[in-house]
């Protein structure tokens, strides 16, 4: 009995090693004895630094390469597009982007942009969000239609004109033809929304994760979700959409907007890439992105995935940037940047 539950024992290691060994077998062999060098443009414990981190041992497991992480930090990760826009001596790179930012800094010709999102291959959206407006606590808004109705002038808190809660608030106000101030100066969205808490500024334009840790908190309230689809996290709250009518521009603002919010974290290789390891690499997202247990696991870091795949992602990267005349492109130039 005892020599047979050596053997068993001895078995189940096997089974063991078998199970371990399975990934590397099955991945490409192009990538064996390949490294894989993970681009993070902004410092390390952030939002996205840990996507990366979280997500660079499955790409590991599904292709076969080590992949490791890289943090490029510079200009809200201007730089690091702009290094991998270029011809780096390594092909097999990739980036996590802030493909709102990113955009936005593209659409407006903004300086110091050397890339164009539109030759990046894209590998797929990991997450994005739908964006909330938020009024203080006692503010008499609590729907769109009292703000448009409103005499009073809205300060929206803000940090650099293009950072998401300042250029959301500035297209929110235009659209709807509010009465606005964005105020800009405040160091990052957490001393914004500190700026709401405390009464110091009217409303406050977030994405869905961070608008609902400031209403659970009870320091701010949630006016409308800037979609036509409700958030996950405020299914009671309605859209702008559904709060109000509005006119065929007005909508064009906001889907244009909720557009462009829905470029979200995106990964992108360098466009030097061949075109077969583009393939590989596509697929190796999907499979990742598409598992309901890494989906589970990100959730439970509060790292969601509402995975977007490369040719949706790739239809919308299009529209942002090229579906846009001279026109509109002055127009939110002038809304954005205020020139």
């Amino acid at each position: 009995m005892r020599k047979f539950g050596i053997l068993m024992t001895a078995g189940a290691i096997a089974a063991a090693a078998t199970l371990a060994a399975a990934p590397t077998q099955a991945a490409d062999p192009y990538f064996k004895d390949k490294t894989i060098t993970f681009v993070v443009g902004f410092g390390a414990g952030g939002g996205y630094d840990a996507y990366a981190r979280m997500l660079a041992p499955y790409f590991e497991r599904e292709l076969g390469a080590k992949v490791i992480v890289v943090n490029k930090p510079g200009a809200g990760g201007m730089s690091a597009l702009n290094r991998l826009y270029g011809a780096p001596e390594n092909p097999l790179q990739m980036t996590i982007v802030n493909g709102t930012g990113a955009g936005l800094q593209q659409l407006l010709s903004m300086k110091g942009v050397k890339f164009d999102l539109t030759k990046f291959p894209i590998l797929g959206i990991i997450d994005h969000s739908r964006w909330i407006w938020l009024a203080k606590n006692d503010s008499k808004i609590t729907k769109p239609a009292d703000a448009i109705s409103s005499a009073t002038v809205i300060n929206w808190a803000g940090y650099g004109k293009i950072s998401g809660i300042s250029d959301g608030a500035a297209m929110t106000c235009h659209a709807l033809a509010l009465k606005c101030k964005v105020v800009i100066g405040y160091k990052g969205s957490r001393a914004a929304a500190l700026a709401l808490a405390q009464g110091e500024m009217d409303a406050l334009y977030v994405s869905e994760t961070s608008a609902y840790k400031y209403v659970q908190a009870k320091n701010a309230k949630a006016v409308a979700t800037m979609n036509r689809k409700r958030s996950i996290l405020f299914p009671d709250l309605p859209t702008v959409f559904e709060s109000v009518k509005l006119t065929k521009t007005q909508e064009w603002w906001i889907d244009y907007r909720a557009t462009l919010e829905g470029l979200g974290r995106m990964l992108v290789v360098a466009p030097s890439t061949p075109a077969n390891v583009v393939a590989k690499m596509r697929a190796a997202t999907d499979r990742i992105l598409s598992d309901p247990k890494i989906v589970a696991e990100g959730a439970k870091k509060k790292r969601f995935i509402k995975y977007i795949a490369a040719g949706e992602a790739e239809k919308m990267v299009q529209t942002v940037l090229k579906s846009v005349n001279a026109k509109q492109k002055a127009e939110i130039r002038k809304v954005v940047l205020g020139n």
